[in-house]
């Protein structure tokens, strides 16, 4: 299966362990080829709708005719791109005087039928599937909060649950680990504010890495760019902020299928990580198991309770 991958900017800057780790677990599956759309622009994240409602799906539109012209669906490994390029494909599907205008902007590619967008986690799941991921080395004694932030799994009607989504827990347990069940899972971290409020945005990233805490997480997998910078990069300063010491390493889900595949640790950037995760598998997933042929369980699949109920 072929897709047309978009890398997005920061695949390319503070997430290229993500972009690195992707592609080494693409081309170990075998069956998820992913061909990077020649000469992508940005797809606008958040800033570009402020200065024009109308740019995310221009800047959207031109990736996604040249995706078209491969033939392929689109694979959006960050959540911002995935979420612009997304809603941009079914706004220009739905809307043919729009797309009629942005056409009209483009010059050497033009929009017909715009492709689907999906998540990587969405591919590694629905189309490749949980049970079809090789593990050669099961990811004993990992207890894993799957974080997916506000927007993989928003609007309604994407490939899980808005509220309470069990794709990614579902790769976790397939790969041996254990997900831990939280009601924080899809809470915002403060990324869309963090460069003009930067207190709020720590404030609440505080309050997910307490909750995966408190869940009996010992690490934690995204599959978003700016969740992990702000959980990662500044997990001193959230410290700081609930008086405790987290240490929690925050991987991407494709750095845990890596390891859990067998894969060369160089290939995952594991040491791009600012939360070291070396310790933890030096102590679980390396340390000698008395059974690794164990039962795996399956991740809960629930409706959560009322965000405000105990």
């Amino acid at each position: 299966m072929k897709y047309a991958y978009f890398p997005g900017c920061s695949q390319e800057s503070t997430a290229q362990e993500y972009n690195r780790s992707l592609k080494a677990v693409a081309k170990r599956l075998g069956t998820m080829e992913l061909v990077e759309i020649p000469d992508w622009n940005c797809c606008g994240a958040t800033p570009a709708a402020t200065v024009n409602a109308a740019l995310p799906h221009a800047l959207a539109a031109r990736n996604l005719a040249m995706a078209e012209e491969m033939g392929m669906d689109v694979v959006a490994p960050c959540a911002a791109c995935y979420k612009n390029m997304n809603k941009a494909s079914h706004v220009l599907r739905e809307d043919p005087d729009l797309l009629s205008r942005i056409n009209a902007t483009l010059d050497s590619h033009q929009v017909r039928h715009a492709p689907e967008v999906r998540h990587p986690v969405d591919v590694v799941v629905n189309d490749i599937g949980v049970d079809n991921v090789p593990v050669e080395k099961p990811l004993n004694g990992l207890k894993v909060a799957s974080y997916y932030g506000c927007l993989i799994t928003r609007p309604e009607g994407g490939f899980d649950d808005p509220d309470y989504p069990v794709s990614m827990d579902r790769l976790v347990e397939a790969l041996g680990a254990e997900a831990v069940d939280w009601r924080y899972k899809t809470k915002c971290c403060g990324g869309a504010i963090y460069m003009t409020t930067e207190d709020i945005s720590f404030a609440l990233s505080a309050d997910v890495l307490a909750h995966a805490k408190a869940s009996g997480a010992n690490a934690v997998a995204v599959g978003c760019p700016f969740c992990q910078l702000l959980l990662d990069l500044y997990q001193n300063k959230l410290n700081a902020i609930k008086n405790t010491t987290f240490d929690l390493p925050i991987l991407f889900f494709s750095q845990f299928m890596g390891l859990a595949m067998g894969l060369d640790r160089a290939e995952l950037g594991l040491e791009r990580l600012v939360v070291s995760p070396f310790k933890l598998l030096s102590e679980t997933v390396d340390a000698p198991q008395e059974d690794t042929a164990r039962k795996r369980k399956k991740a809960p699949v629930r409706k959560p309770k009322a965000w405000g109920e105990a």
